[in-house]
């Protein structure tokens, strides 16, 4: 893969020496577009949304060093202690690909918070279950995984397509009308 991958960095309400951080642990690999932005959820007192322009896959891991996307994580983990707990942070991490890959953090609970970061990782293994085309809707182009703190494990929560959008509850994908 080429080191010249961009990524986008987009936030608000966090410390320069958040950002400074994890800039320096994605210049490594990314060329980096920061994008300072308002508020745009009255639930959340900071919110960082990052682009990753590669798929999220074993090739990733190894590509982008499992020892810096720990110190990231640990970056993640911080944040949030720093907040305390409420809805004070919000993480979205986007993952390119065929579908596109989003993980929500978004726990008030510090505890869970730090679990889901940890079981990120997890779903690799996972992900060729989840995406069994007899199991998913056709023609999805995104699907958002969200940890369920009663199973303590991150769960497909929505998918899209270029028409349709789905919810997936149970076991099962239903077509949000």
């Amino acid at each position: 893969m080429s080191e010249n991958v961009k990524t986008t960095l987009r936030y608000y309400g966090i410390s320069p020496w958040e950002i400074e951080v994890l800039y320096g642990y994605l210049n490594a690999r990314f060329t980096i577009i920061q994008d300072e932005i308002e508020a745009d959820d009255e639930n959340f007192v900071s919110s960082l949304d990052i682009d990753i322009p590669l798929q999220f896959n074993e090739e990733f891991f190894q590509w982008f060093d499992f020892k810096r996307w720990e110190q990231i994580k640990a970056v993640f983990r911080e944040m949030k202690r720093r907040r305390g707990s409420g809805n004070a942070l919000k993480i979205v991490i986007n993952f390119s690909g065929k579908p596109k890959i989003v993980f929500r953090i978004d726990i008030e609970n510090k505890q869970w918070f730090d679990n889901a970061l940890e079981k990120i990782d997890f779903v690799l293994e996972l992900l060729p279950y989840h995406l069994d085309p007899k199991k998913i809707p056709s023609d999805i182009s995104k699907i958002t995984y969200k940890f369920n703190s009663e199973t303590i494990r991150w769960r497909p929560a929505t998918a899209s397509s270029k028409n349709k959008k789905y919810t997936f509850t149970g076991d099962t994908w239903n077509e949000i009308t």
